[in-house]
């Protein structure tokens, strides 16, 4: 979990002291907001820790798309769907697009 009182500092501190900082960031696995002239502007993590938010990531996508897929089927199993070219009219309409009769 990322702490704000203690996961935030300088880059100026930070090059100076960055073996300490190198340290703080493998123990905890916590990320470190860098700042220029008070404003943040850089994140520092260590790379197993970013690691596994990557992978947290790449498996919430995965769970939103089943989930979409999911509610896709349920729809089409309920009986909401319409035609493929009547939905596209539709869309043409709706952002003036012009259709042909086909």
């Amino acid at each position: 979990m990322f702490n704000l009182e203690d996961g935030i500092d300088s880059l100026t501190n930070f090059k100076r002291q960055t073996a300490d900082y190198l340290r703080q960031l493998h123990a905890t696995g916590s990320p470190l907001v860098l700042t220029i002239n008070g404003k943040a502007e850089v994140v520092v993590q260590d790379a197993a820790a970013y690691q596994r938010l990557v992978e947290l990531a790449a498996r919430a996508d995965r769970e939103e798309t089943v989930a979409a897929i999911r509610e896709g089927l349920a729809d089409a199993n309920a009986g909401r769907v319409k035609p493929a070219r009547k939905a596209l009219k539709a869309l043409a309409k709706k952002y003036g697009i012009p259709v042909s009769d086909e």
